[in-house]
This record gives structure tokens, C-alpha cells and sequence, in this order.
């Protein structure tokens, strides 16, 4: 049974972990011969080799296995397109200053923190009534809007940490970098919050692809940036980060049935619903099948890729007791949800987003197709004319034409194509204005209400026009970084020698290729063997340095490399080697012809360490210290 890596037992590693993790350059902040930027973080060999393969699995699990269009979108976003997402005007946070020195703080972050050392440190003295206030605050502190701040922060009397001066107002802080595109057009952009915004723009491009039909799903692997009030928490906070996103557009008739869902219905997973929240209990297992059932998840796209996410975050090495979906309550979600859930992970910070899943209905579409005039709809085929009630404009053309020249062929097309929904919103607009204005291409046209007449009738019709919807998974790949190093890292009875139990799947190097002593016989036999591995794509590290073998097992378990080919005597006599996994450091002989496809077979998951262990005879050894 898999044991519960909680916040204490994190903790404690964590001294020993950020020595290793400094000392093999995994991660480190960036520009630190600069003094350093806070937010700002450089991956070293090992780090970079891990997000590599995390991202290459997220490949494989998700792009290839749902047959996801894969896209890599621009960085630089122009304002416009963030001004139509809402990102302009919305994606802010509550920033709080010290009066005196202008030290910027998080308010939701200075609250939890600052209501959390008092808890730590009173205890019962706190009281029952102040104490069950302050675990209230901190539980929704996250959802308090600018004025709900104030209150909180002037009743709770929270001063600044570092001076225990008083603190501004709450304001909002746009949380997006800022730049201008061109010498002479001073095009004011930005660098992106995230990657799904060039998803949306592309989605009629995509849909082409996809030969008109839905669902069908986008993704991107790329940086986003956001301006952090106060980034901490290593990977957890950062300015620049990278992330991995899924735009899963679907018909909002189809959304709540998903053909692939049948096959995870009894597949348990950790929930914290919003019910669970609201009695103040823990998360609790479901069956996934039972949870939409139960109206728990909304849609049965949703709940597919909560699994799909689930089973992800474990294949790559996160302990699955350490892995809850928890749900969005009611003041957290965007007006345009109908679902959210983020999959957390416990680390030793405490309980960490990682993933957002998210139904987004049609938000996004229709806020680009608003703001840019172009429709980005869909159409639902039927193999039978269908009747239905439709809802014709009939234009006067020849009116439109003299009124606006070229731009009347613009518009004609533009309302001829809007889809049945808007169309009835123009008709019952015209009930009470006179004129209604549509921006096309960047220009406002305007069609007055006695050149337009609405008929209804019925007709028989192949196809309806449509909005998708979206389901959206993002992903913070950093943050997943830095669960898998916390839950893989591990002590031997000696503290001093620590390793990785990295999945082979992420792990940075899949073996290493060592020598008992230094040997030129050796040398050739290891230089062979590297050669066949490489051509197999297998990277591989080597050590044969004239020091003892415990010590070189010492420095490849340090940095995660699972499992350890060693060359000795009987290599050259018998034509085989030892194979040790990192774990529990029991080693096999093998013949070497053999050993670059076990090596293929246990990074891909394929086979597992258990099964080489009953193919392959065991070779007790003794481990020298160095």
C-alpha cells in the first residue's frame, strides 16, 4: 500500500533536497551573477532533461493517444486579442503595499500567512470563536473581491510581515507583462498569460483540418508569463513558466455523453467536491461513473479528462494518495463555467494546483467572433433533412449597397451567416432600437432596422450552425517539476546518500554504464555498448573514473538515473554485465546483446523492474563505500 507523503514528512526531506537540488544545478534562480530576479528560474542539465521528458510523455498521453491537433502559437500577443478575452480588464490580483517602504505584498497571501503564524503560535489561547474566524478567512480568502479585502484586512488588523507598518488599500494589479510591437506602429501587446488564446484564434483553421467536424482538440506546450505581486515557492510562483494546454471543442448537445468515458466509470479517484468543501470535510474517493451520475462532475467530456489528467500525473511519478480534484465553489468560477476542478498535489508548501480543468462553454469563441466580426461556428450534419423552425433575414440589399459602397457586401454576408441564436437576439433587439452596429474586419457598420425584416417558417435543412464549447486542461509544467523531485526524492539509512525514484518515463538519464576499475578492456566493451544504446534513442551515462564502484553508484543515484549496466571480469569471459535498479539496489546478470532492449522496454513502460527479476538470475553483490 502506497504511503502518504504529507506536509510533515516533505518537509523534512526538504533540507537535503535543496542542497541536492543546488549542488547537481536540477533548477536554480536565474541571473544570480546579477544579484537574481525574483520569479525567474534556469533549469541545469538534469532539470531540463526531466521537463523534457515530462513534456514528451504529455505528448504521448494526450496529443497522440487522442489524436490532438498540436499547434505553436506566437508569444507576443497584440492588446486587442487580450482586451476580447477579458485579460486586459480581469486578469489582475489584490495588491497591498507597506505605507512607509512600498513593499508590494499579495493580499490573499499576506492574510492566509499572517492568520496562519497566529493560529501556529496562540493556539487554544486564540480562542474557539477567533480561531474558527481566522480557519473561515483563510479558506476563502481567495474569492474576497477588492472590498471584502479592505474589510477583512482593517478588521483582522494585518500590518505588513517584514515591519509591522500599516498597509494600503487592496488595488487591483494587472498580472500581465506589457510590451509595444515596431519602431513605428507601437502596437502595445503583451507577453501571453497563457498559451490557449492562439488555440481560439486558429479554431476555424483547426476545424478545416479536422474536415468540419467535432469534437476535436487542439494543443500547445509553450511559456506563458505572468507579472507575480511576490513569486516564491521555487517553481511554484514564477514570472516565466511553461505550460501545457488542451482545447477540447465539442458540441454543447453532445458534451454530457462521451463514447471514451465508458472505459473509466469504475476508476477511483480522490474528489474534494464543493459539497465536501462547504460540511468542511476532506476529499473522498469516487467512482468516476457515480460521480457524473450523481451531478458531482457535470459532463462526461469533463470527467474523461479528469481521469485522463489523474492517470498522467501518476505515470510520471506522482504517488497517487498525494493527488485529490478539487472543485471550484460557486464565487470562484468565471460567470461562463459550468465546471471547474484543479488537480492538486500535496507538497511540502501544502496542498498545490497543478492542472485546471475547466468547462468553459462557448466564452472565448464568442468573445473573438463579438470582437473581430469573423463567425467561429461549427456545423451539425444530418444524414436526413431535418425540420426546423429557422428564422430568416431578408436584407434589402440594394438600400445597404448605396449606404455603404464596398462595405455593404461585408455586411450582408456577416448577418446572413449569423447563427439561429443571434439571429433571434437581432430580432428582439430591434423591438427597441432602431439601428445596430457590427464590427467588421475593424469596422463599425451599421444596418438600420428598416432595411431588415425577420420571417419564420419552417424548412427542411442538412445542417444547423453552432458555437462549441470548450473543455479546457491546462497544465503548469514547473509545478509538476517539482512534485515529482519532492515525492521521488529519497535517504538511505545513511541520510548523506540520497537518490531519486524517478519514473522511468521522466528520469533524466535511463542508465548509466559503469566499470568495476579502470580497464582499456573495459573501455572498448563500455564505448560498444554506449553506441548501441544511443542508436536506440536511449541516453546513457558513463563513469569509468578510478574511483570505488559504490562511490560512482553514489553519484548516479543523486541524480535519478534508475538503473546501472556495470561492466567487471566476467563481462570480458562470458559476454554479460549487471543491471541494478536504484530503488532497492538488487542487480541481475545479463547478456549484453539483451541489454539494450530490457533498458528500451523499462524506460517506456513496457516492462517493470519485477519482471526482469524473475527472467534474469540475481547477483548478490556488496556495495562499496567509496
Amino acid at each position: 500500500m502506497l504511503q502518504q507523503l504529507n506536509k510533515e514528512v516533505l518537509l523534512k526531506r526538504r533540507e537535503a533536497l535543496e542542497q541536492v537540488i543546488k549542488r547537481r544545478f536540477i533548477y536554480q534562480p536565474a541571473f544570480s551573477l546579477y544579484g537574481g530576479v525574483a520569479g525567474l528560474y534556469d533549469y541545469g542539465p538534469v532539470g531540463c532533461a526531466i521537463k523534457t521528458n515530462i513534456e514528451q510523455y504529455w505528448r504521448e498521453h494526450f496529443i497522440i493517444e487522442e489524436d490532438l491537433f498540436e499547434i505553436a502559437a506566437t508569444i507576443l500577443t497584440p492588446e486587442p486579442v487580450l482586451k476580447a478575452s477579458g485579460h486586459v480588464d480581469r486578469f489582475t490580483d489584490l495588491l497591498v503595499c507597506d505605507i512607509k517602504t512600498g513593499t508590494g505584498y499579495r493580499a490573499d497571501k499576506i492574510v492566509t500567512e499572517t492568520l496562519e503564524q497566529r493560529i501556529a503560535k496562540e493556539g487554544d489561547k486564540l480562542g474557539a470563536d477567533v480561531k474558527a474566524k481566522y480557519l473561515a478567512v483563510i479558506k476563502d480568502v481567495d474569492t474576497f473581491k477588492q472590498d471584502k479585502m479592505k474589510e477583512i484586512i482593517a478588521e483582522l488588523q494585518i500590518k505588513a510581515p517584514e515591519t509591522g507598518n500599516e498597509l494600503t488599500d487592496p488595488s487591483p494589479f494587472n498580472l500581465m507583462l506589457p510590451t509595444i510591437v515596431g519602431p513605428s506602429t507601437k502596437l502595445p501587446a503583451f507577453l501571453r498569460p497563457e498559451t490557449a488564446q492562439g488555440m481560439f484564434l486558429n479554431f476555424a483553421r483547426l476545424l478545416e483540418q479536422n474536415g468540419g467536424r467535432v469534437p476535436f482538440g487542439a494543443a500547445q506546450i509553450g511559456l506563458g508569463f505572468r507579472n507575480e505581486i511576490a513569486p516564491r515557492g521555487g517553481l511554484l510562483r514564477c514570472r516565466e513558466f511553461q505550460m501545457a494546454e488542451i482545447e477540447y471543442f465539442v458540441d454543447p448537445t453532445e458534451k454530457a455523453t462521451f463514447k471514451k468515458f465508458n472505459k473509466y466509470i469504475n476508476l477511483e479517484i480522490p474528489l474534494l467536491s464543493r459539497q465536501l468543501q462547504a460540511d468542511a470535510l476532506q476529499h473522498q474517493p469516487f467512482k468516476m461513473g457515480d460521480a457524473v451520475k450523481a451531478g458531482i462532475i457535470n459532463n462526461e467530456t469533463l470527467a474523461y479528462f479528469i481521469c485522463r489528467t489523474y492517470l498522467y500525473l501518476v505515470e510520471i511519478g506522482i504517488n497517487p494518495v498525494n493527488i485529490r480534484f478539487r472543485q471550484h465553489q460557486a464565487d470562484e468560477m468565471a460567470h461562463y463555467s459550468s465546471d471547474c476542478w484543479d488537480a492538486e498535489i500535496e507538497m511540502s508548501s501544502g496542498w498545490v494546483e497543478c492542472v485546471g480543468l475547466a468547462d468553459r462553454s462557448a466564452y472565448d469563441l464568442n468573445a473573438h467572433s463579438n470582437a473581430t466580426g469573423q463567425k467561429l461556428q461549427a456545423a451539425r450534419k444530418f444524414k436526413v433533412p431535418q425540420p426546423r423552425q429557422v428564422l430568416s433575414i431578408i436584407l434589402d440589399k440594394q438600400k445597404i449597397g448605396k449606404e455603404l459602397k464596398k462595405d455593404g457586401m461585408a455586411l450582408i454576408k456577416y448577418v446572413e451567416a449569423l447563427p439561429d441564436d443571434e439571429k433571434l437576439e437581432l430580432s428582439e433587439y430591434f423591438q427597441t432600437h432602431d439601428e445596430k452596429v457590427f464590427n467588421i474586419d475593424g469596422k463599425d457598420l451599421t444596418l438600420n432596422k428598416q432595411l431588415v425584416k425577420f420571417e419564420q417558417k419552417t424548412m427542411n435543412v442538412m445542417e444547423e450552425k453552432f458555437i462549441p464549447h470548450v473543455i479546457e486542461p491546462a497544465f503548469g509544467i514547473g509545478r509538476i517539476l517539482q512534485a515529482i523531485i519532492e515525492h521521488s526524492f529519497n535517504q538511505r539509512d545513511d541520510p548523506q546518500k540520497t537518490f531519486f525514484k524517478f519514473s522511468p518515463r521522466v528520469a533524466p538519464v535511463k542508465c548509466s554504464i559503469l566499470s568495476v576499475v579502470q580497464n582499456e578492456e573495459f573501455d572498448l566493451v563500455i564505448q560498444e555498448l554506449t553506441a548501441s544504446l544511443k542508436k536506440l534513442g536511449i541516453s546513457c551515462k558513463t563513469d569509468n573514473a578510478g574511483v570505488a564502484l559504490g562511490k560512482k553508484y553514489a553519484r548516479t543515484d543523486e541524480i535519478g538515473i534508475p538503473f546501472a549496466i556495470t561492466v567487471d571480469k566476467e563481462t570480458l569471459t562470458a559476454q554479460s554485465v549487471t543491471l541494478r535498479e536504484i530503488e532497492t539496489t538488487k542487480q541481475v546478470r545479463v547478456p549484453i546483446v539483451e541489454v539494450p532492449r530490457i533498458i528500451l522496454e523499462l524506460s517506456s513502460g513496457l516492462i517493470l523492474w519485477t519482471d526482469v527479476l524473475t527472467k534474469y538470475p540475481l547477483f548478490a553483490a556488496k556495495e562499496e563505500d567509496a
